[in-house]
Protein backbone atom coordinates (compact mmCIF):
# COMPACT_ATOMS: atom_id res chain seq x y z
CA UNK A 1 0.00 0.00 0.00
CA UNK A 2 2.71 2.49 0.96
CA UNK A 3 4.55 1.83 -2.47
CA UNK A 4 1.43 1.84 -4.37
CA UNK A 5 0.78 5.84 -2.33
CA UNK A 6 4.17 6.56 -3.15
CA UNK A 7 3.77 5.41 -7.10
CA UNK A 8 0.54 8.27 -6.83
CA UNK A 9 1.83 11.03 -5.14
CA UNK A 10 6.13 10.88 -6.21
CA UNK A 11 5.13 12.21 -9.91
CA UNK A 12 3.29 15.27 -8.13
CA UNK A 13 5.23 16.20 -5.78
CA UNK A 14 8.46 15.80 -8.31
CA UNK A 15 7.21 18.34 -10.88
CA UNK A 16 6.83 20.57 -8.63
CA UNK A 17 10.23 20.22 -7.24
CA UNK A 18 11.47 20.66 -10.98
CA UNK A 19 9.31 24.02 -11.16
CA UNK A 20 11.00 24.86 -7.27
CA UNK A 21 14.44 24.25 -8.34
CA UNK A 22 14.08 25.70 -12.22
CA UNK A 23 13.24 29.32 -10.12
CA UNK A 24 16.05 28.97 -7.31
CA UNK A 25 18.73 27.79 -10.51
CA UNK A 26 18.00 31.52 -11.73
CA UNK A 27 16.08 30.62 -14.78
CA UNK A 28 13.44 32.65 -16.03
CA UNK A 29 9.78 31.55 -16.39
CA UNK A 30 6.61 33.84 -16.15
CA UNK A 31 3.77 32.35 -14.46
CA UNK A 32 1.51 34.69 -15.62
CA UNK A 33 1.81 33.61 -19.66
CA UNK A 34 1.78 29.75 -18.43
CA UNK A 35 -1.44 30.38 -16.23
CA UNK A 36 -3.03 31.88 -19.06
CA UNK A 37 -1.96 29.70 -21.68
CA UNK A 38 -3.39 26.69 -18.82
CA UNK A 39 -6.89 28.36 -18.13
CA UNK A 40 -7.15 29.37 -21.50
CA UNK A 41 -6.46 26.69 -23.52
CA UNK A 42 -5.08 23.48 -22.35
CA UNK A 43 -7.31 23.13 -19.41
CA UNK A 44 -10.54 23.73 -21.25
CA UNK A 45 -8.84 20.87 -23.93
CA UNK A 46 -8.70 18.69 -21.09
CA UNK A 47 -12.07 19.34 -19.40
CA UNK A 48 -13.99 18.59 -23.08
CA UNK A 49 -12.26 15.86 -23.90
CA UNK A 50 -12.08 14.55 -20.29
CA UNK A 51 -16.21 14.65 -20.43
CA UNK A 52 -16.76 13.63 -24.17
CA UNK A 53 -14.72 10.40 -23.71
CA UNK A 54 -15.52 9.11 -20.40
CA UNK A 55 -17.73 6.11 -20.23
CA UNK A 56 -19.31 7.19 -16.42
CA UNK A 57 -22.93 6.96 -16.40
CA UNK A 58 -24.18 10.35 -17.22
CA UNK A 59 -26.59 10.07 -13.78
CA UNK A 60 -23.30 9.09 -11.69
CA UNK A 61 -22.07 12.44 -12.57
CA UNK A 62 -24.87 14.56 -12.22
CA UNK A 63 -24.90 13.12 -9.03
CA UNK A 64 -21.22 14.17 -8.02
CA UNK A 65 -21.91 17.60 -9.59
CA UNK A 66 -24.72 17.96 -7.05
CA UNK A 67 -22.24 16.31 -4.40
CA UNK A 68 -19.99 19.06 -5.21
CA UNK A 69 -22.08 21.75 -5.02
CA UNK A 70 -23.42 19.87 -1.57
CA UNK A 71 -19.83 19.93 -0.29
CA UNK A 72 -18.42 23.17 -0.92
CA UNK A 73 -21.24 24.77 0.40
CA UNK A 74 -20.68 22.71 4.33
CA UNK A 75 -16.93 23.72 3.61
CA UNK A 76 -17.31 27.38 3.17
CA UNK A 77 -20.05 27.72 6.55
CA UNK A 78 -17.14 25.55 8.04
CA UNK A 79 -14.51 28.53 7.59
CA UNK A 80 -16.97 31.04 7.62
CA UNK A 81 -17.60 30.16 11.39
CA UNK A 82 -13.81 29.17 12.11
CA UNK A 83 -12.82 32.78 10.42
CA UNK A 84 -15.35 34.40 12.79
CA UNK A 85 -14.52 32.75 15.86
CA UNK A 86 -10.61 33.60 15.21
CA UNK A 87 -11.67 36.98 14.53
CA UNK A 88 -10.04 37.08 11.43
CA UNK A 89 -10.82 39.13 8.11
CA UNK A 90 -13.89 37.46 6.19
CA UNK A 91 -12.08 38.70 2.56
CA UNK A 92 -8.63 38.04 3.23
CA UNK A 93 -9.20 34.22 4.29
CA UNK A 94 -12.40 33.07 3.68
CA UNK A 95 -12.24 31.85 -0.27
CA UNK A 96 -8.19 31.24 0.01
CA UNK A 97 -9.45 28.66 3.18
CA UNK A 98 -12.60 27.35 1.12
CA UNK A 99 -11.63 26.70 -2.43
CA UNK A 100 -8.64 24.37 -2.54
CA UNK A 101 -5.58 23.20 -5.21
CA UNK A 102 -8.31 20.93 -7.32
CA UNK A 103 -6.65 22.12 -10.53
CA UNK A 104 -2.58 21.51 -9.65
CA UNK A 105 -3.06 18.92 -7.61
CA UNK A 106 -6.33 17.39 -7.08
CA UNK A 107 -6.36 16.13 -11.13
CA UNK A 108 -2.87 14.82 -11.77
CA UNK A 109 -3.24 12.78 -8.71
CA UNK A 110 -6.95 11.51 -9.39
CA UNK A 111 -5.40 10.42 -12.71
CA UNK A 112 -2.61 8.37 -10.95
CA UNK A 113 -4.85 6.66 -8.37
CA UNK A 114 -8.11 5.79 -10.76
CA UNK A 115 -7.38 6.59 -13.86
CA UNK A 116 -9.17 8.07 -16.87
CA UNK A 117 -12.23 7.70 -14.81
CA UNK A 118 -11.06 9.40 -11.84
CA UNK A 119 -9.67 12.17 -14.32
CA UNK A 120 -13.61 12.32 -15.28
CA UNK A 121 -14.65 12.83 -11.71
CA UNK A 122 -11.81 15.07 -10.97
CA UNK A 123 -12.75 17.26 -14.01
CA UNK A 124 -16.26 17.59 -13.00
CA UNK A 125 -15.19 18.58 -9.07
CA UNK A 126 -12.52 20.87 -10.46
CA UNK A 127 -15.10 22.68 -12.84
CA UNK A 128 -17.79 22.98 -9.83
CA UNK A 129 -15.13 24.53 -7.88
CA UNK A 130 -13.66 27.01 -10.80
CA UNK A 131 -17.12 28.16 -11.15
CA UNK A 132 -17.73 28.99 -7.71
CA UNK A 133 -14.32 30.51 -7.60
CA UNK A 134 -15.02 32.98 -10.02
CA UNK A 135 -18.38 34.14 -8.75
CA UNK A 136 -18.53 33.46 -4.80
CA UNK A 137 -14.81 33.75 -4.32
CA UNK A 138 -14.50 36.85 -6.03
CA UNK A 139 -17.38 38.54 -4.50
CA UNK A 140 -16.05 37.78 -1.49
CA UNK A 141 -12.21 39.10 -2.19
CA UNK A 142 -13.36 42.41 -3.63
CA UNK A 143 -16.79 43.03 -2.73
CA UNK A 144 -18.35 42.35 -6.22
CA UNK A 145 -18.92 39.76 -8.66
CA UNK A 146 -19.48 39.29 -12.64
CA UNK A 147 -21.90 36.90 -14.47
CA UNK A 148 -20.24 38.67 -17.74
CA UNK A 149 -16.87 36.94 -16.29
CA UNK A 150 -18.09 33.52 -15.57
CA UNK A 151 -19.88 33.13 -19.19
CA UNK A 152 -16.71 34.21 -20.73
CA UNK A 153 -14.59 31.68 -19.07
CA UNK A 154 -13.10 29.37 -21.53
CA UNK A 155 -13.64 26.47 -18.38
CA UNK A 156 -16.71 27.34 -18.17
CA UNK A 157 -17.64 26.86 -22.10
CA UNK A 158 -15.31 23.72 -22.38
CA UNK A 159 -17.42 22.22 -19.06
CA UNK A 160 -21.13 22.62 -20.69
CA UNK A 161 -19.66 21.57 -24.27
CA UNK A 162 -18.54 18.58 -22.78
CA UNK A 163 -21.56 17.82 -20.81
CA UNK A 164 -23.66 18.02 -23.65
CA UNK A 165 -21.54 16.01 -25.91
CA UNK A 166 -21.54 13.53 -22.89
CA UNK A 167 -25.02 13.50 -22.89
CA UNK A 168 -25.66 13.05 -26.25
CA UNK A 169 -23.26 10.71 -27.19
CA UNK A 170 -21.47 12.63 -30.03
CA UNK A 171 -17.91 12.90 -30.57
CA UNK A 172 -15.42 14.96 -32.52
CA UNK A 173 -13.70 13.70 -35.60
CA UNK A 174 -10.59 11.28 -35.14
CA UNK A 175 -8.48 14.20 -35.80
CA UNK A 176 -9.58 16.66 -34.29
CA UNK A 177 -9.81 14.65 -30.84
CA UNK A 178 -5.95 13.74 -31.15
CA UNK A 179 -5.66 17.41 -31.05
CA UNK A 180 -7.32 18.56 -28.67
CA UNK A 181 -6.12 15.49 -26.36
CA UNK A 182 -2.48 16.51 -27.21
CA UNK A 183 -3.25 20.24 -26.24
CA UNK A 184 -4.92 19.01 -23.17
CA UNK A 185 -2.12 16.61 -22.20
CA UNK A 186 -0.03 19.92 -21.33
CA UNK A 187 -2.08 20.69 -18.86
CA UNK A 188 -1.07 18.89 -15.90
CA UNK A 189 2.46 19.01 -16.30
CA UNK A 190 2.65 22.31 -16.56
CA UNK A 191 0.11 23.21 -13.50
CA UNK A 192 2.64 21.05 -11.46
CA UNK A 193 5.95 23.09 -12.32
CA UNK A 194 4.03 26.23 -12.29
CA UNK A 195 2.84 25.50 -8.79
CA UNK A 196 6.54 24.96 -7.93
CA UNK A 197 7.92 27.75 -9.31
CA UNK A 198 5.41 29.74 -7.29
CA UNK A 199 6.18 28.07 -4.03
CA UNK A 200 9.56 29.42 -4.77
CA UNK A 201 8.85 32.77 -5.43
CA UNK A 202 6.61 32.91 -2.20
CA UNK A 203 7.27 35.82 0.62
CA UNK A 204 5.61 34.49 4.01
CA UNK A 205 5.17 36.08 7.40
CA UNK A 206 2.91 34.71 10.39
CA UNK A 207 3.50 31.19 9.66
CA UNK A 208 2.26 29.88 13.35
CA UNK A 209 -1.40 31.49 11.96
CA UNK A 210 -1.25 29.83 8.62
CA UNK A 211 -0.20 26.38 10.18
CA UNK A 212 -3.05 25.84 12.53
CA UNK A 213 -5.12 27.06 9.86
CA UNK A 214 -4.55 24.98 7.64
CA UNK A 215 -5.07 22.05 9.58
CA UNK A 216 -8.18 23.29 10.72
CA UNK A 217 -9.06 23.89 6.62
CA UNK A 218 -8.30 20.15 6.12
CA UNK A 219 -10.55 18.42 8.68
CA UNK A 220 -13.22 20.58 7.58
CA UNK A 221 -13.15 20.03 4.25
CA UNK A 222 -12.12 16.16 5.17
CA UNK A 223 -15.59 16.48 7.00
CA UNK A 224 -17.69 17.95 4.46
CA UNK A 225 -16.16 15.45 1.67
CA UNK A 226 -17.29 12.42 3.59
CA UNK A 227 -20.71 13.28 4.99
CA UNK A 228 -21.87 15.16 0.99
CA UNK A 229 -20.01 11.40 -0.32
CA UNK A 230 -22.51 9.41 1.97
CA UNK A 231 -25.56 11.78 1.42
CA UNK A 232 -25.19 11.10 -1.85
CA UNK A 233 -24.40 7.62 -2.13
CA UNK A 234 -21.74 7.92 -4.00
CA UNK A 235 -19.73 5.14 -5.59
CA UNK A 236 -16.63 4.22 -4.46
CA UNK A 237 -14.58 6.00 -6.62
CA UNK A 238 -16.37 8.96 -7.14
CA UNK A 239 -16.36 9.38 -3.29
CA UNK A 240 -12.94 8.96 -3.56
CA UNK A 241 -12.39 11.65 -5.96
CA UNK A 242 -15.00 14.45 -3.91
CA UNK A 243 -13.06 14.19 -0.91
CA UNK A 244 -9.69 14.40 -1.87
CA UNK A 245 -10.58 17.20 -4.41
CA UNK A 246 -12.03 19.14 -1.37
CA UNK A 247 -8.83 18.57 0.65
CA UNK A 248 -6.45 19.69 -1.37
CA UNK A 249 -4.26 22.69 -0.31
CA UNK A 250 -4.53 26.14 -0.71
CA UNK A 251 -4.06 27.00 -4.50
CA UNK A 252 -1.56 29.48 -5.70
CA UNK A 253 -4.69 31.19 -7.98
CA UNK A 254 -5.77 32.66 -4.26
CA UNK A 255 -2.97 34.92 -3.59
CA UNK A 256 -2.70 36.05 -7.27
CA UNK A 257 -6.51 37.27 -6.51
CA UNK A 258 -5.67 38.84 -3.45
CA UNK A 259 -3.06 40.62 -4.63
CA UNK A 260 -5.07 41.82 -7.72
CA UNK A 261 -8.40 42.81 -5.78
CA UNK A 262 -6.45 44.84 -2.76
CA UNK A 263 -6.90 41.99 -0.21
CA UNK A 264 -4.29 41.13 2.39
CA UNK A 265 -1.80 38.92 0.58
CA UNK A 266 0.79 38.26 2.66
CA UNK A 267 -1.10 35.92 4.76
CA UNK A 268 -3.14 34.07 2.01
CA UNK A 269 0.75 33.45 0.25
CA UNK A 270 1.47 31.86 4.12
CA UNK A 271 -1.60 29.42 3.55
CA UNK A 272 -0.49 28.84 -0.01
CA UNK A 273 2.93 27.57 1.80
CA UNK A 274 1.73 25.91 4.68
CA UNK A 275 -0.88 23.66 3.56
CA UNK A 276 0.80 22.40 0.39
CA UNK A 277 3.64 21.33 3.11
CA UNK A 278 0.69 20.01 5.00
CA UNK A 279 -0.74 17.95 2.29
CA UNK A 280 2.77 16.45 1.55
CA UNK A 281 2.12 14.66 4.62
CA UNK A 282 -1.64 14.35 4.53
CA UNK A 283 -2.43 13.76 1.05
CA UNK A 284 -0.43 10.10 0.78
CA UNK A 285 -2.75 9.16 3.99
CA UNK A 286 -5.81 9.95 2.71
CA UNK A 287 -5.22 8.30 -0.51
CA UNK A 288 -4.08 5.33 1.78
CA UNK A 289 -7.71 5.14 3.16
CA UNK A 290 -9.87 6.34 -0.07
CA UNK A 291 -7.75 3.83 -2.53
Amino acid sequence: MILTVLNITAPVFFLAAVGFAWVKLGFEYRVAFVTRLAMTLSVPCLIFVALMKTQIDPEALAALSLASLAAYALVMFGIFALVKLARLDVPTYLAPLAFGNTGNLGLPLALFAFGEVGLGYAVVVFAVMAILSFTIGIWIVSGGGSLKRVVQEPLVGATVLGAVFLWQGWETPQFLTNALELIGQMAIPMMLITLGVAMARLETRAMTQAVWLSAAKLLICLAAGWATAQFFGLDPVAAAVLIMQVATPVAVTSYLLAEKYGADAQPVAGLVVASTLLSVLALPVILAFVI
